[in-house]
């Protein structure tokens, strides 16, 4: 099996890559139907965004800058 071949640090960091990813995916869709099912409008919809989406940009930040200091 492929998962024999990695290490606990690979897998680790798979799963935080992917795993928190598609979670991330799934919470903007998640504000996606709170915006269409509360009818918000244009406004409305990217205030949600903009508010409830702002913590992932953290994390985003995060991966962008160990990126740049290994790189």
């Amino acid at each position: 099996m492929w998962i024999e071949c990695m290490t606990e640090e690979q897998f680790a960091n798979f799963g935080l890559t992917f795993g928190v990813t598609g979670f991330m995916l799934y919470m903007l869709f998640i504000i996606y139907q709170l915006a269409r099912e509360s009818k918000a409008g244009k406004f409305g919809t990217f205030v949600l965004f903009l508010v409830l989406a702002f913590g992932m940009v953290g994390f985003i930040a995060k991966q962008v800058i160990i990126y740049y200091m290994e790189g």
